[in-house]
């Protein structure tokens, strides 16, 4: 792996559930990376699960709070989720070469993301007064421009 040059507190975007879900995230990358054979690939089969709820996650923020979904973050997650269950799908097939490339572009991704993207759906959701916690409204669904 890439050793992470951001650190979990430059992560923390103000939201513990997003900063808690996005430290699991990453912890989930660190031991794939340190895992061989069938470990490896059993850790990273549970990296496209967490992904895969990850965005989900966001994406019902989203759009309970009146981001639609042909937002670009709904895009972005779509785009990178494809290309994990690929490589997940060729580990299944026997060929699990690609898991560790999977894991350094998904770095790559994720650091500009959560700092542009996540942060801006963090600032979002606490304007519209969005419990993530709880993943309902304490105030009324504002009009909202395109912001997450």
């Amino acid at each position: 792996m890439n050793e992470q040059t951001t650190s979990a507190s430059e992560l923390r975007l103000g939201d513990a559930r997003t900063d808690a879900t996005h430290l699991e995230m990453l912890e989930i990358v660190r031991d794939v990376r340190l895992a061989t054979g069938a470990a490896k690939e059993a850790r990273y089969f549970e990296l496209v699960a967490h992904t895969a709820e990850h965005f989900a996650q966001e994406e019902r923020w989203m759009l309970a709070t009146g981001i639609q979904a042909g937002h670009c973050h709904f895009n972005q997650h779509a785009d990178v989720l494809q290309v994990l269950k690929e490589v997940e799908r060729l580990a299944r097939a026997g060929d699990a070469q690609y898991i560790d490339r999977a894991t350094d572009a998904l770095l790559e991704w994720f650091m500009p993301h959560a700092m542009s993207m996540d942060a801006g759906l963090v600032a979002h959701l606490q304007q519209q007064g969005f419990d993530t916690a709880t993943e309902s409204l304490t105030l009324p669904v504002q009009p909202t421009a395109s912001v997450a």
